[in-house]
């Protein structure tokens, strides 16, 4: 829940300024080690972070975890008892300018507005000469120092993290699985770790997936009981619209069986259900259950139309490669919602029906972009307005209510019954859900879709840190919201339309279809 808001906090935090820096580099006897203290913002207050600094071959390397994320060392020096790091995530950068007195650095960060101190002790060597990555060979003593810190840091950075499961079997479970670290991959490890911590209960607290993580270029979706397969690559063809009956030599309602433990407990079927068929194709989860004897490799049994079976072998693509992929899909032709994939808000007048349809898959610029929508309604003065919520993963609420919610509830022509429509599924997630219910409480919209996975009343406001030696990010919950004031704790759509796979593969959005035929007058479909 309003991550985009948590992480840009966290950003201005660690934007740390240096100036006049002449020279980049480190030797032997400069500072390096695994230092942990804390930072004070004007903004968020006091902070705990830490840093994991190494010299490596004369430059310095490594990574700055804090509450909002972690932030890797570009580089830097040591100049007269002052340490300067310039480090970064993504298009923003951080830097450090402290003073190394007795195995502690003390010293000032700056971003914009914000600027306050931070102190920072070294309490050992660095953890890990490879940052930033999945490290997966490591000893039985370092997994166990990771599953120390799991056990140790999720119930006190967790608001409530036993609101759900007791401390007890929390405590078992960990204990179950530090005795059998001496016999588990590094993939059985991860699963082990990500199952604890599921227990917790929340949509937001699991363990992240890591980049090498063995994805598998075929794609899936579920109908009603089926999982179909709906995108795959050159040469596998024959696979599309296909069912699934096997993964290896395990019927598929075994497999989603096995999977579902590494699901939050606490939430929807939908939701868990909606996490699994991610899982169905993706090795670092496959093998980590045992599902799959190889991570790279996964043998799927299929089934046409007409009953007869086959398989095919499906080999991981290597890591970061998965955006390069050649998708063949099943749909005869892309729906409007499928339209435009790498598109986070887009919108468009629809003039046979007189409507405006918006595609709400993100909240990046949604200042800025959401101008050109309202520019487009004044223009259009259409009988309908679609904002289009199945595809968003989530961001800043408070985003949506300022830029979304509030400007249309203000628009007396489209925020009346039958004229403004908000479409929801089980992809409808965090701060997407919240905005969803906004949109049916403080406007005249009518919901439409399937019902939305996560949890409206649920521990959401999601953190981060990083286990010391594989890397592997945890993930929490830090607040508890409430949007449903009574009744049962889910959001249901007003008109609940669940696509069918030949709709799928006809390339027909039935939601949309409803809505595009629904009459204002009549309150019916036309």
């Amino acid at each position: 829940m309003n991550v985009f808001r948590l992480a840009c906090v966290g950003l201005t935090l660690m934007a740390w300024l240096v100036s006049g820096q002449a020279q980049n580099g480190c030797k032997p006897g400069d500072p390096a080690g695994y230092f942990e203290g804390t930072a004070a913002s004007q903004q968020a207050g006091k902070l705990d972070i830490s840093l994991n600094l190494h010299c490596d071959n004369g430059r310095y390397a490594g990574e700055l975890v804090t509450p909002a994320g972690t932030y890797t060392v570009k580089d830097g020096h040591f100049d007269q008892g002052q340490l300067h790091l310039n480090l970064d995530s993504g298009a923003d950068t951080v830097t450090v300018d402290a003073i190394l007195d007795a195995e502690v650095l003390r010293g000032k960060f700056a971003a914009g507005a914000d600027a306050g101190p931070v102190e920072l002790r070294r309490t050992g060597d660095a953890k890990n000469a490879i940052v930033g990555a999945a490290v997966l060979s490591l000893s039985k003593e370092q997994w166990r120092q990771d599953l120390a810190y799991l056990a140790a840091e999720l119930p006190k950075r967790h608001a409530n993290a036993f609101h759900f499961i007791s401390r007890e079997r929390f405590e078992a479970e960990v204990a179950e699985l530090d005795g059998k670290l001496d016999r588990l991959n590094a993939d059985e490890i991860y699963a082990g770790m990500d199952r604890i911590a599921n227990l917790i209960g929340d949509g937001h607290t699991y363990m992240k997936v890591p980049e090498d993580n063995a994805n598998f270029p075929i794609d899936l979706e579920r109908f009603r009981d089926e999982y179909r397969v709906v995108a795959t690559t050159s040469g596998n063809e024959k696979a599309l619209g296909t069912r699934v009956i096997k993964i290896q030599d395990i019927p598929i309602a075994r497999v989603q069986e096995l999977l579902l433990a590494l699901t939050p407990a606490d939430e929807t079927q939908v939701l868990r259900d909606l996490r699994v068929l991610g899982f169905l194709t993706t090795g670092i989860f496959l093998h980590g259950m045992g599902i799959i004897p190889d991570r790279n490799v996964a043998r799927y049994t299929l089934a046409g139309d007409n009953g007869q079976e086959f398989t095919i072998d499906i080999h991981a693509v290597a890591p970061g490669e998965s955006s390069k992929i050649s998708w063949i899909p099943a749909f005869k032709e892309r729906p409007l919602f499928r339209q435009k994939p790498g598109g986070n808000f887009w919108y468009t007048y629809l003039p046979d029906s007189h409507t405006v349809y918006c595609s709400f898959r993100g909240y990046k610029g949604l200042g800025k972009q959401s101008k050109g929508l309202f520019d487009l309604i004044q223009q259009q003065h259409p009988d309908k307005l679609v904002i289009d919520l199945r595809l968003n993963g989530g961001g800043d609420y408070f985003e949506g209510l300022k830029y979304m919610v509030h400007p249309i509830r203000d628009l007396s022509d489209i925020n009346r019954k039958g004229h403004l429509f908000v479409l929801v599924g089980p992809n409808t997630f965090s701060a997407a859900m919240s905005n969803s219910a906004h949109f049916r409480y403080q406007t005249n919209a009518i919901l439409a879709g399937q019902q939305i996975g996560e949890k409206p009343n649920s521990y959401q406001e999601v953190h981060e840190t990083k286990l010391p030696n594989s890397h592997w990010t945890l993930r929490y919950s830090v607040k508890f919201y409430k949007f449903v004031e009574s009744g049962e704790n889910v959001i249901r759509p007003d008109q609940e339309i669940v696509p069918s796979w030949d709709d799928y593969r006809s390339g027909r959005d039935t939601v949309l279809e409803w809505v595009l035929n629904y009459d204002a007058r009549s309150g019916t479909r036309k």
